[in-house]
């Protein structure tokens, strides 16, 4: 009969440096199972990364104190296990295991070699079957949203990889064995089997890529790829659309701003006469302007808008105009021409792209009617703005309707709806296309 030599007690391990709690994911042995030393008896998820807690030493688990879901702080003490190895009889043993942040495993690379065709087990496929249409975010721990990100698995894949951890969750091993595999779901239609259905499987998909020219991204096109697909697994994407009547704007404009060159040595585009009413309406709706840690919102004090801007290679970047609300529409238009002029020449500073609380896509300058902007992380919302396009709108008067030609655009806000609700989004969008419409014909330069 085995001899009880010593009773340890397990305590959260550190987890990094900047990380004080854990929440519990999942035990994976009970009260009364035997282990061994190195052997995974629990997984715990911080907000950047997933890990597993080992067992120091071969035994049994006599008494789990912290339940699954449960808050728990580095070095407090999760259970307590017999020990059958070669520790002094009759002492007590306090075990710390240090489990650093950076040891948690990098994503596996996606493998250049050909893969050859295998079956999915049956049970696998079941269970894909259960959660093809899986969606909600609280299933994806933020380990497995880092080998998403780096892997560019989006949320609609994630969904149809087969998860077998507990209640349908998705480990990291099942992601990397679906990315050993080939990634067979990656380009597979949304399919919900119908009652009759006893399952599906996932068919053997096999896409010619064709041929052509190769081109490389650069490492700006790769940064915001990978910020873009991050900003998308993030972020629960929602737009919302209206329309704005931007006559008064585009008639004062036109009649201005040979003038206003002229007084203050700047061009007057449109896009300083957004960010002026964007940031009105950033403070009628301060809570646009934040950013969500954890389980905290962060309402930022600035109001920092950053500007989509080409550069000569092809890419978009945002210069930030800081402080917006603080600045009357010449300096708007200093600062507009300013960074504009210095993204062209690739002479942008860190501190140019920097600080941005909210941005604004100006797609109309390529022609575009609208578009659905991904929003500029870590910021709650991006508001698109479309080509003014000339229309025939009904006009309400006292006397009666009339048909005339109106200078039209489409604003596009897509915002992160994990935070930001509908309500909310929709009423700051409409506050923008109102003072674009309420636009004072008699403003003064």
């Amino acid at each position: 009969m085995s001899k009880i030599k010593d009773i340890a007690e397990i305590k959260l391990p550190k987890l990094g440096e900047s990380i004080t709690e854990a929440t519990i994911i999942q035990w994976l042995i009970k009260e009364g199972d035997p282990v061994e030393k190195g052997m995974a008896v629990l997984e715990v998820a911080t907000d950047k990364v997933d890990s597993e807690v080992p067992a120091p030493f071969h035994g049994k688990i006599l008494k789990i104190f912290s339940e699954r879901d449960e808050v728990v702080k580095v070095g407090q003490v999760i259970a307590e296990m017999e020990v059958h190895d070669k520790a002094p009889s009759g002492t007590r043993v306090e075990t710390t295991i240090s489990i650093e942040e950076s040891e948690a495993p990098d994503p596996l690379p996606v493998k250049k070699k050909a893969v050859k065709k295998q079956s999915v087990p049956q049970p696998a496929l079941a269970h894909t079957a259960q959660i093809s249409g899986r969606t909600d975010n609280s299933f994806y721990s933020p380990l497995v949203k880092k080998i998403a990100i780096e892997n560019h698995i989006s949320y609609e894949e994630l969904a149809r990889i087969p998860a077998q951890g507990k209640d349908g969750r998705l480990r990291k091993s099942d992601i990397f064995k679906y990315i050993e595999e080939g990634r067979p779901a990656q380009f597979m239609q949304s399919f919900v089997p119908e009652p009759q259905d006893s399952g599906f499987k996932i068919p053997d998909l096999k896409f010619d890529k064709g041929s052509g020219k190769i081109i490389e991204l650069d490492r700006m096109g790769r940064m915001i790829a990978k910020h873009m697909v991050f900003s998308k697994i993030a972020s629960p994407h929602v737009t919302a659309y209206v329309e704005a009547d931007m006559t008064d704007m585009v008639n004062w404009r036109n009649e201005h701003k040979d003038k206003f060159q002229e007084k203050y040595g700047q061009r007057l585009t449109f896009t300083p006469l957004f960010v002026e009413a964007v940031a009105k309406a950033i403070k009628d709706f301060p809570r646009i302007n934040s950013s969500i840690d954890g389980n905290k919102i962060i309402l930022k004090e600035d109001i920092n808008i950053g500007i989509g801007a080409a550069l000569p290679n092809g890419n978009i970047i945002v210069p930030v105009i800081k402080n917006a609300d603080q600045k009357d529409l010449p300096q708007l238009a200093k600062d507009v021409n300013e960074l504009v002029e210095k993204a062209r020449n690739n002479k942008l500073s860190a501190d140019d792209t920097s600080g941005g609380t909210f941005t604004i896509s100006n797609v109309g300058t390529f022609g575009s009617l609208m578009g659905t902007p991904v929003i500029n992380q870590p910021e709650a919302a991006i508001l698109a703005t479309g080509v003014i396009k000339k229309r025939a709108e009904v006009m309400e008067y006292e006397e009666g309707d009339k048909i005339e030609i109106r200078q039209m655009m489409y604003l596009c806000l897509s915002f992160d709806h994990s935070y930001i609700d509908g309500n909310l989004a929709g009423s700051f969008l409409r506050r923008i296309a109102d003072y674009f419409e309420d636009f004072k014909s008699d403003k003064k330069i």
